[in-house]
């Protein structure tokens, strides 16, 4: 036991002499001098809010503040524009501009909250500008169609007399009221976009932009909402003019329109539009799943094209819903043609009064029909599976009628099959 004792002893003796050189650079000490006096370690103000203020930017004798350098820009504060000036205007490309939640309004009669001047040189427009999260007002009142009192004459608007269409801008969370012309125009065919904002009262177009999505524009004197497409939107026209402009896609939109049209639109799906006068509800290339109304003599919904899952309803003498093909549709008029086209598939049609229920070139498995004396089911060509009926007129005229059932009225048909 003492020789294996002694040998274990001297095992730890030699890992300690092995490892020592290794301890004593493990716990050396570095120098006690100081580096030198000490410095500020903060960081600076264009560190932390790398923004220019719009208060601190000079004007002219047209504008309040000019931006005439790329950068990101802020408010601080409420500003109000006096006179006929334009409360800020951008001459310059790459402009951030943030109204932090802050209100620009003018008692002044003239002028723009903000403009984008683009170069009068050469007429090419603003590019590669944002302007997000404020409010724009003025006094102006809508009277019966006609707007007038202070306030300014654009909301946000281009320079459209010299200064070229804008492109790659971008308007959101803005919301503008209260002016005699324009609340946000930004141009169509280009690369602009409005989003999630809001106008009232405005004595011409709403919002106009290549892309309007969820954004509101009501009371205003022409169109409310002009865009390339629109989505998740609304727009009322006080005028004689459309509630909406939609280029080529309108989805899940809503438009009205006091004197004029509720919707104008390549393509329209899951949409709703109301009419009146002369104007159509619903003016579209091809609808699906969409209800146009009219209370005159208007067509409540219109395609010269497809109809797909649809509702047209004319409150007056026009017809309910017209199409080239009409699949699945419902049609409905006070006294004209409740629904009009050249292929009716599993459609419904009905006139309260001496109109026309249905009307077609031919018809597939469809209802016609007419409360007052008119005629139910009118069918140029071939009528098969049917179902039509007419108070005290006649409930089907038709070339070829093919497993149709009468309820009441007469009939009118050159070739009867598998019917009484």
């Amino acid at each position: 036991m003492k020789t294996r004792t002694l040998l274990v002893f001297a095992l730890t003796l030699l890992a300690l002499s092995i490892l020592e050189p290794q301890l004593s650079k493990a716990f050396a000490q570095g120098s006690l001098t100081p580096p030198g006096a000490p410095a500020p370690t903060m960081l600076t103000l264009n560190q932390i809010e790398p923004r220019t203020p719009i208060n601190t930017l000079s004007g002219d004798s047209q504008d309040l503040y000019v931006i005439s350098q790329p950068g990101s820009y802020y408010l601080t504060t409420n500003i109000t524009a006096t006179g006929s000036i334009n409360a800020i205007s951008i001459n310059t490309n790459g402009v951030s501009l943030d109204l932090s939640g802050f209100t620009i309004s003018s008692t002044g009669a003239n002028g723009t909250a903000i403009l984008l001047i683009g170069n009068q040189v050469t007429g090419i427009g603003n590019a590669d500008i944002t302007i997000s999260n404020g409010h724009i007002t003025g006094s102006v009142t809508n009277n019966a169609g006609t707007y007038s009192g202070p306030g300014f004459y654009n909301g946000i608007s281009y320079n459209y007399s010299s200064g070229g269409t804008p492109y790659n801008v971008r308007v959101s969370g803005v919301s503008v009221s209260g002016c005699q012309y324009f609340g946000i125009l930004l141009g169509t065919g280009n690369s602009t976009v409005a989003e999630s904002c809001t106008v009232n009262t405005v004595g011409s177009y709403g919002i106009q932009a290549s892309g309007v999505f969820h954004s509101t524009a009501v009371q205003c004197g022409a169109a409310a909402i002009n865009a390339d497409n629109a989505t998740d939107c609304y727009g009322n026209c006080t005028g004689y003019s459309y509630g909406m402009i939609v280029s080529y896609a309108a989805d899940n939109c809503f438009a009205t329109s006091l004197y004029g049209s509720g919707l104008l639109a390549g393509t329209a799906h899951n949409c709703m539009a109301m009419g009146s006068g002369t104007g159509d509800g619903l003016d579209v290339e091809a609808a699906s799943d969409c209800y146009g109304y009219c209370s005159g003599s208007g067509t409540g919904l219109h395609t010269p094209y497809a109809a797909n899952n649809c509702i047209g309803y004319s409150g007056g003498s026009g017809i309910g819903l017209f199409a080239s093909v009409a699949n699945n549709c419902y049609g409905d008029s006070v006294s004209g043609t409740g629904l009009s086209a050249g292929t009716a598939n599993n459609c419904n049609g009905h006139c309260v009064g001496t109109g026309t229920g249905l009307s077609a070139a031919s018809a597939n498995n469809c209802i016609g029909g007419t409360g007052g004396g008119g005629t139910g089911l009118s069918v140029t060509g071939a009528a098969i599976g049917c179902y039509c009926f007419s108070s005290s007129g006649v409930a089907i005229t038709a070339h070829i009628a093919n497993s149709c059932t009468v309820s009441s009225g007469t009939t009118n048909i050159t070739y009867k099959y598998n019917m009484p």
